[in-house]
């Protein structure tokens, strides 16, 4: 396994607060600066922050969106019916989840993708034992495809698999840095707010998780960490307990 140093970071000295974890990464953040598609730069960061918390002892399941290629309701406008767009969405993850794995096995990462419904062509069918299985021998799991149903998020997809294979904590890399009593980009005088709990997420409609996802994460007691990628660094603090973001629980 390649070891990521990080510039002047000595990652010798860190301990992770958490044992298991679920990372929820946004396809449009693979994207980078181009907003579709995917940026390989962005890609290794992520996946030498990944690499590093590996080697601190941590497993990881990954879950990826795929909105750097198609967000379903959005990019159907209605003229595709709703069930086959988002199906459209679901293969849109499956790019995503094969370039974070490759990016990653050239780190010398052991890495499995796992999706709900069967592409056996190129990942195994998501099978809950096999994937804590994979987790406990060090392998990072890639979950694709979402819930694979329609009408559910990428986001319920990841609180969904966090609560099926225990992990103690959601990891939300976004593209911002915590959650905001109002869109900071429309209302200036918006504050961070640094712990949060899920009854005020849904009661005032901030913009977390969708709240399918949020009502699933508070019913199975799953803490959420919203941070921004902007700094893949941010997932290594994360785990290792650094204040960062706004935490959800």
């Amino acid at each position: 396994m390649a070891t990521i140093f990080w510039g002047v970071r000595n990652i010798s000295v860190l301990k992770p607060v958490f044992k298991r974890v679920l990372l929820k990464v946004s396809g449009e953040a693979l994207a980078g600066e181009k907003k579709s598609g995917l940026d390989f730069n962005v890609i290794r960061s992520v996946c030498e922050a990944i690499v590093t918390c590996v080697e601190l002892g941590v497993q990881i399941g990954v879950v990826v969106g795929g909105g750097n290629f198609w967000r379903g309701v959005k990019d159907g406008e209605g003229k595709i019916e709703r069930t086959r767009s988002d199906h459209m969405g679901m293969m849109a993850t499956v790019m995503n989840c094969l370039a974070l794995a490759d990016m990653l096995e050239q780190l010398g990462v052991q890495v499995r993708v796992q999706t709900a419904m069967q592409i056996s062509a190129v990942a195994e069918p998501y099978i809950r034992l096999r994937a804590d299985r994979h987790l406990t021998l060090g392998r990072v799991v890639i979950f694709g495809m979402g819930t694979g149903h329609p009408y559910f998020s990428t986001d319920t997809a990841a609180v969904l698999r966090a609560a099926e294979i225990d992990a103690n904590v959601i990891l939300l890399a976004k593209n911002i840095d915590g959650v905001y009593t109002a869109d900071p980009k429309l209302d200036p005088s918006a504050r961070k707010l640094e712990t949060i709990t899920y009854q005020e997420v849904l009661e005032q409609r901030l913009a977390v998780m969708d709240p399918t996802a949020t009502s699933l994460s508070m019913e199975n007691e799953i803490p959420i960490l919203l941070f921004a990628l902007e700094d893949p660094y941010n997932i290594v603090r994360a785990v290792t307990g650094e204040k960062i973001g706004s935490r959800v629980g």
